[in-house]
């Protein structure tokens, strides 16, 4: 399967972030991509003072927009993450579309972004976010595929339990800043697939100078292995990597650390959720 993650630029105008995004998925299944990602926050600027003003309603423009986009262009699509408005709170939302228009899962972040670092970066999401509650999977042929959004990447367990219900590729929505990106954005992606044994993809946008802030960049294709198949730099761009489901098995099958746990001295509990 080929994959295209889009670094796409975000302005304070919805509209044309939204036509932009589209474009950029045309442009994606033209180049032979049958699964296209964009990045959180595609739409609207991020930040705590806009995820009410920019939020919007499931169904309403943008998850139309995301659905007729892959049944337009015959693709796979996860489209990213905006702020989703539901009984009066705000969730930053990820929603994955099939070829036909259909919606195939909806992952709402887990884990909110609130961090502290004198001197370099505050953020509390939990000031206008509330946080999902539920694990999220979807299947595409020989992929099943564990969707997570930025900080959800931090928790280790998380991605524990998607290897464990079968996962071969997870994928992260994400805009890590200027001061986390440098420290840990590879890091992370890599220790995600090496512990895993399967192939992580992370979907920036691009950075914008002018904006409160400064995202990253740097949208990344890790292999079973912890290699890097495909990134950028900061740019507004489209990274393209083919992934093989049959080296997910050859990896899990030369260390085959899925079958050496010590189930009888530790196991992880979770809560069911739908696959």
């Amino acid at each position: 399967m080929k994959l295209a993650l889009i670094q796409c630029a975000v302005s304070p105008n919805k509209e044309k972030n939204l036509e932009k995004a589209c474009a950029l998925i045309k442009e994606a299944a033209q180049n032979g991509a049958n699964l296209v990602c964009l990045p959180e926050c595609f739409n609207a600027p991020y930040g705590v003072n806009y995820f009410n003003q920019y939020a919007e309603s499931i169904p309403g423009c943008t998850s139309d927009l995301l659905s007729k986009n892959a049944k337009e262009n015959n693709v796979y699509l996860i489209g990213g993450t905006f702020p989703e408005k539901d009984d009066g709170k705000l969730f930053n939302t990820c929603l994955a579309y099939g070829p036909d228009g259909k919606l195939l899962a909806k992952h709402r972040k887990i884990h909110l972004f609130d961090i502290d670092i004198p001197g370099k970066i505050t953020f509390k999401e939990s000031d206008a976010l509330a946080p999902g509650n539920s694990l999220t999977t979807f299947s595409i042929g020989k992929w099943k595929i564990g969707l997570g959004i930025c900080y959800d990447i931090r928790f280790p367990l998380m991605a524990n339990i998607y290897a464990e219900k079968g996962c071969n590729l997870l994928v992260y929505p994400g805009a890590f800043n200027m001061t986390t990106g440098p420290a840990h954005w590879e890091l992370l992606q890599r220790a995600r697939a090496v512990d895993n044994q399967l192939y992580v993809a992370t979907i920036s946008p691009a950075r914008d100078e002018a904006a409160s802030y400064h995202a990253w960049g740097h949208s990344t294709l890790v292999n079973p292995w912890g290699s890097i198949v495909a990134t950028t730099d900061e740019k507004e761009t489209i990274v393209y990597g083919d992934i093989d489901a049959a080296q997910v098995v050859e990896v899990r099958e030369q260390i085959p650390i899925q079958h050496q746990k010590r189930t009888d001295l530790y196991h992880i509990e979770y809560k069911p959720f739908d696959s």
